[in-house]
């Protein structure tokens, strides 16, 4: 048989079919006067930080590889987060974390819990990896329901707390009896953990099935660079290691990420404020005929309206205002997620929501 008899070669045939048939993560690329629909943080990074990274950025050589295991970055992560640094992990954001403790852990069989709704990535991954998911409703009111998330007995209990996109984080006392009750990991992602004001990080010492994710992309302003970092018992810490790609921090984002740790007091300031302006937003959105806040813990407010969402949306990106369209979750077929902005950026989106809902009316 000559090469232009043989039958068309079809490459999708090597695709895992549970990757054919998962939805890819995704965001419509839209841009507006007043973009809150990502959970950044409105402010940026000192100017003089920036300066002092650059001018570092400019002496290394660029030909050359960052470092291979970032020593220093580990050491700086262990002091600012209380934890040892052989039981640090640092990536290209906490995504790539999630990622590679997973690729550690799931396989075909393995049990992993996950809450419904939650951040989608952890489903999606689970299912390509071949694990089987249990899905974990909320309660009835959003907010977490720990005997319910200890039930499965999974291999691998995944819990985002403050979760996205609801704004409800699981309290520590209800996290501490999940891992003594859990046969398998605790991996909870604490991506929003600084607008909540506790942490998990303090049972690590006492329950070595506890795994903490943490990003420098909400809190620390470094969204851009994509810095995260994964706290664990140590022994857990090397075999998740395994799985990280090599140089995974870039230098510019190593360089980066230390010098927001070493200004992370002063960048704590632009958390309290949006700490504030959240309650602020809460009580506005609370006073809106039409509108139900749902209470958060994060840098975010999941909203549900009293009517279809879509058309709201539309009119608030008709008018610049640009938020995050979440109907599409379980259980959210009604809301809205926006992030909590600047002063005028907040009051631009409720000007906005409250001409929309009128025009909707």
């Amino acid at each position: 048989m000559t090469v232009g008899d043989r039958p068309p070669q079809d490459p999708l045939r090597c695709v895992k079919p549970a990757v054919r048939a998962a939805k890819a993560y995704t965001l419509v690329a839209r841009e507006a006067p007043v973009k809150i629909n990502q959970n950044e943080n409105p402010y940026d990074v000192p100017e003089a930080l920036k300066d002092r990274v650059l001018e570092r950025a400019r002496r290394r050589p660029w030909s050359r590889y960052p470092p291979f295991d970032p020593a220093d970055l580990l050491e700086a992560l262990g002091r600012h987060a209380g934890w040892r640094a052989d039981g640090i992990l640092a990536g290209n954001g906490s995504n790539e974390l999630i990622q590679a403790l997973l690729l550690a852990t799931v396989g075909a069989g393995t049990r992993v819990a996950i809450p419904e709704p939650t951040f989608t990535l952890y489903g999606l991954l689970t299912s390509i990896l071949g694990g089987e998911r249990i899905t974990v409703p909320l309660a009835p009111d959003l907010s977490y329901d720990a005997a319910a998330l200890a039930a499965p007995r999974a291999d691998v209990t995944v819990v985002c707390s403050p979760n996205n996109p609801t704004g409800g984080a699981l309290p520590l006392d209800a996290l501490r009896g999940l891992c003594a009750e859990s046969p398998g990991l605790v991996v909870v992602d604490e991506a929003y953990h600084e607008f909540a004001g506790f942490s998990a990080v303090p049972l690590l010492g006492h329950h070595p099935n506890l795994v903490v994710l943490r990003t420098f992309s909400k809190a620390l302003s470094l969204a851009g660079l994509r810095v995260g970092y994964l706290l664990a018992a140590p022994e857990l810490v090397r075999e998740v290691n395994k799985a990280r790609l090599p140089y995974n921090v870039n230098f510019f984002s190593h360089d980066a990420a230390l010098a927001a740790l070493a200004e992370a007091g002063r960048l704590g300031e632009n958390v309290r404020r949006i700490v504030a302006a959240r309650e602020a937003l809460f009580a506005a959105l609370r006073g809106m005929a039409g509108v139900r806040p749902h209470p958060s813990q994060a840098n975010f407010i999941l909203f549900e309206l009293d009517r279809e969402p879509r058309p709201v949306f539309d009119r608030l990106y008709a008018r610049g205002v640009l938020v995050r369209d979440v109907s599409g979750y379980p259980r959210l077929e009604r809301c809205l997620r926006v992030s909590v902005g600047t002063e005028a950026e907040n009051a631009a989106f409720l000007d906005a929501l409250r001409a929309a809902m009128a025009e909707a009316a």
